[in-house]
């Protein structure tokens, strides 16, 4: 019975550290992908308000992303 109840209690120790260890790693990996899509929204917020200032420098901006030569 002592036996029993020892290997309960490894067993609940090893699996807590398991789901700690996890559960670190994938709050780590949601923190990444929230600040990449606050950055992504920034850089969209800044290209309405270029494209409602100035269409053309918009344009040039999106060429120069997608890597298009730019028309001279």
């Amino acid at each position: 019975m002592l036996r029993s109840i020892l290997g309960f209690a490894i067993f609940a120790v090893v699996a807590w550290l398991g789901l700690k260890i996890l559960f670190g790693l994938l709050g780590g990996l949601i923190a990444i992908a929230g600040t990449i899509l606050w950055l992504a929204a920034l850089g969209f917020l800044f290209y309405v308000v270029l494209r409602v200032i100035s269409p053309s420098t918009a344009d040039k901006l999106r060429d120069m992303i997608k890597g298009r030569r730019a028309e001279s």
